[in-house]
């Protein structure tokens, strides 16, 4: 996967694919490079995580082996920052059984000096919010 992280996003639009990819390939150290040091992600919404209560959750999560899929709706590019409204839909198998989560997102991505896409906002829920 390390392909992945090095071509973390130089477009905006992209992001969502390789960000897919990694999540699918369970690669928590190339998700955790496409978010901003100081990104906020509402993965439950109204209880949004930065630093390091994120990065863990987010392992958490990808340990249980979810598989995603995403579509982008829209995208609205700036010269440094971008929205992205996605569609996705995660399915997964847990003790209790299978659960099937989806939404559609609102995403706020910012450009870094590296000429890199990263999560400023993750808000799966956005549209519900």
């Amino acid at each position: 996967m390390s392909s992945t992280l090095e071509e973390l996003t130089r477009t905006a639009e992209e992001h969502g694919r390789l960000y897919v990819e990694a999540f699918n390939a369970g690669d928590v150290d190339v998700l955790k490079a496409m978010y901003t040091e100081d990104a906020v992600s509402v993965w439950e919404p109204g209880n949004p995580l930065t630093g390091k209560e994120r990065e863990a959750s987010l392992a958490e999560f990808v340990a249980q082996k979810p598989k995603m899929t995403a579509t982008l709706r829209e995208a609205h590019v700036t010269s440094n920052t971008a929205l992205l409204v996605v569609d996705w839909a995660i399915d997964l198998s847990t003790p209790e059984g299978d659960e099937h989560l989806e939404g559609t997102g609102l995403d706020v991505l910012r450009l870094g000096p590296d000429g890199k896409w990263r999560f400023a906002i993750d808000n799966p829920f956005g549209a519900e919010s």
